[in-house]
């Protein structure tokens, strides 16, 4: 019965949101702007939330708790205070430029924007292969959440590939009826909820368990290291690493970066950027605090299993346990919807558009982008299925192959003498170096210091370097990034 209970409180919550992609699927336009930016009129509230739900995933939920409840929870700092402050700083940085070119040239993609300015098709198509490769593993992350959730939560009588298999058919008929718009509705629905949920969760373990001093007590108990600042893990190096990396990887973010386009006015992407901090605390203390204190309550956490359906299931009643890991996949669908509607922009005007037929109508345009999703998400299924690595391990790939496009990008935007030749050997050179330390004998680590830092400062030097000894191409734009671009 309790399984019946939990599975039909988890499909009715993906239903209700799948009920408001409808209502938004009427009022949304049938042109390719509304379906990827919702014609640029988003407001402050659905703004932040949408953001703020976009990057809710699996990484969130469950490898974060993950982390905390191994290593200690020092994760906070990294994820709810350094992130928070960096990514909200590169929100005023690149944001407010690309919003300000979006508005005057009707860019709709980062690749849109960097290949007009650059007169490059290649950089443009580049830019869009490298962010589909890292938008790969992204969203398998998703339904390799998913699915371990559902498992875990049912006792194993929802298989792995049933769980990802259900948010997979979820997201796909989501995005292709919804578009921006319902995306950015249900996000908002989304984020609220799990923000008032997670607190109420951490509340209800520690009134079950007698209260945080009982549960940092059994803590110091089990794992006293837990409470102090540092370890061999938490390293200075790795903790600057991994939060440099993420905040300036979720800058790049196809989702993400897209969001930065859509804002209504220079005020909303104001008042959003200043309150993404507090978003970030108010979420992440709660969620890796459970998974830290976690680790000195009396529960089994099976080898391979995430900590925090484990510890709902154990300490609070099947109905908030089914309701809060419903929240969760909403969460990751909220993600992987943004993931698949964004990614399908970059194939159809990055890659379809200038290669294929660059008189590609509206309608069609708009067909092939839902085209593209379901053989995206499709792809990143059969992906999950042989569960690759960790949350952590595919979370952590994602976010720093996608900062190696970061400064590069904010060179150019601030730069005007990179080169067309600079920009992308920059982008080549700490993409190539990245893969490789992932992929080969190339270390991983620099005294301490990660390769995906390291690849930045390559792509950063490189990008520099190239610009200072070349000459610009005789079609490069370089005036629209700087003249003509006063705000409102």
């Amino acid at each position: 019965m309790s399984v019946a209970l939990q599975l039909g409180i988890i499909v009715g919550y993906l239903l209700l949101a799948l009920v408001i992609g409808l209502v938004a699927y009427r009022l949304t336009d049938r042109t390719a702007e509304d379906f990827y930016l919702a014609s640029r009129t988003v407001g402050t509230i659905v703004l932040l939330f949408t953001t703020f739900a976009t990057l809710l995933s699996a990484f969130t939920f469950f490898a974060g708790p993950n982390v905390a409840y191994q290593q200690g929870p020092e994760w906070v700092l990294v994820m709810g205070l350094m992130d928070g402050i960096i990514f909200a700083i590169l929100w005023y940085v690149i944001g407010y430029k690309q919003w300000l070119l979006g508005r005057k040239y009707g860019y709709v993609t980062l690749g849109e924007m960097l290949g007009e300015r650059f007169g490059s098709r290649r950089l443009r198509g580049l830019v869009a292969g490298i962010s589909l490769l890292w938008l790969f593993p992204y969203v398998m992350l998703q339904q390799v959440g998913a699915g371990t959730a559902l498992q875990a939560l049912t006792d194993g009588t929802v298989p792995y590939a049933v769980g990802a298999g259900l948010i997979t058919a979820f997201m796909i008929l989501y995005v292709v009826v919804a578009g921006f718009r319902g995306i950015a509705w249900t996000d908002t629905l989304q984020g609220a909820f799990m923000l008032v949920a997670t607190w109420i969760a951490l509340l209800w373990v520690l009134a079950a368990v007698g209260g945080p001093g009982a549960a940092t007590a059994a803590l110091e108990a089990e794992a006293a290291h837990h409470l102090a600042l540092g370890s061999d893990f938490y390293t200075v190096q790795w903790m600057l690493s991994t939060a440099i990396t993420i905040g300036f990887g979720v800058a790049m973010f196809p989702q993400v970066n897209q969001r930065f386009f859509a804002a209504g006015s220079k005020t909303v992407l104001k008042r959003s950027f200043a309150l993404w901090p507090i978003l970030c605390v108010l979420l992440f203390v709660p969620s890796f605090l459970l998974g830290a204190w976690a680790r000195g309550l009396d529960v089994a956490i099976p080898a391979g299993e995430n900590v925090l359906p484990v510890v709902l299931a154990e300490y609070t009643p099947v109905w908030f346990a089914a309701l809060v890991i419903a929240g969760a996949m909403a969460a990751m669908m909220s993600s992987s919807d943004s993931m698949l509607l964004s990614g399908s922009s970059y194939f159809t005007r990055d890659l379809y558009r200038p290669y294929v037929d660059r008189d590609v109508s509206e309608r069609r345009e708009d067909l092939l982008a839902r085209v593209g999703v379901v053989v995206f998400a499709t792809a990143a299924f059969l992906g999950s299925l042989l569960q690759p690595a960790t949350l952590f391990e595919l979370g952590d790939a994602a976010f720093s192959g996608f900062a190696q496009l970061a400064l590069p990008v904010l060179v150019a935007l601030y730069w005007r003498k990179t080169t067309r030749t600079g920009i992308t050997a920059g982008i080549v050179a700490s993409q190539a170096f990245y893969l490789s330390a992932l992929f080969t004998a190339v270390p991983g680590t620099y005294a301490g210091w990660s390769a995906g830092l390291v690849g930045m400062g390559l792509g950063l030097v490189v990008t520099v370097g190239v610009s200072v000894v070349t000459t610009p191409a005789a079609d490069e734009r370089r005036a629209i990034y700087f003249d003509g671009l006063g705000a409102d």
